[in-house]
């Protein structure tokens, strides 16, 4: 059987990188039983920042209020990452940046099924490496290295529409955080499930 996932996320969204984890653990028990295709769609957390991005110390502040409360939700992201095999390096991070872009390239990437490598390339740079995957020369490396001409690409408005009418898809219905999950096409979960609600979702799909 086919299964196809799609996983509506933001690249500087720490707890898509665990999702994405908790769904290869699920989709590994499925080899030899069922093919999983995954999609991956935009959504932007941050739709009005600006191109530049901005201090994330100074947003995360601004967002949840005292510092002690970000140290106390990096602390326990981090604890989660280990559990999933994610080295969460948060105090690499200098900058949230604007995202759109970020969603383009994966979007090309989608064009040419380089989707997953690109994705997770955008996570570990960002959330391990702490770098800027809203300057467009650290997104067209990482489109070279999967194989991408993201230079020409990106200094273009090529996937711009596709990548704006995904995202208002996503809106029109219901989805106002991510990630969210639909597997094949009836079965939706939201959030960072464990591995096991990836599970039951395909084993009821496979039951349909």
């Amino acid at each position: 059987m086919n299964i196809d996932i799609e996983v509506t996320s933001d690249a500087i969204c720490p707890w898509c990188f665990v999702g994405k984890r908790r769904l290869e653990k699920a989709i590994q028990t499925l080899k030899g039983y069922h093919t999983v295709n995954v999609h991956w769609k935009p959504f932007q957390l941050n739709p009005d920042m600006p191109k530049e991005g901005m201090s994330r110390k100074e947003y995360r502040e601004k967002k949840f209020g005292s510092p002690k409360v970000v140290e106390e939700l990096d602390q326990r992201m981090i604890a989660v990452g280990a559990q999933e095999g994610i080295p969460f390096a948060l105090d690499r991070i200098q900058k949230t940046p604007n995202t759109f872009d970020a969603h383009r390239l994966i979007w090309q990437a989608g064009q040419e099924d380089v989707q997953d490598a690109v994705v997770e390339s955008l996570f570990r740079a960002f959330f391990v490496e702490g770098r800027d995957i809203g300057d467009r020369a650290v997104l067209a490396e990482i489109g070279r290295k999967a194989g991408l001409d993201s230079q020409t690409f990106l200094d273009s408005d090529d996937g711009a529409k596709e990548v704006r009418d995904e995202e208002q898809k996503a809106r029109e219905i219901g989805v106002d955080a991510v990630p969210f999950f639909v597997i094949g096409g009836k079965i939706a979960v939201p959030g960072a499930q464990e591995s096991a609600v990836f599970l039951e979702a395909f084993a009821e799909l496979t039951r349909a």
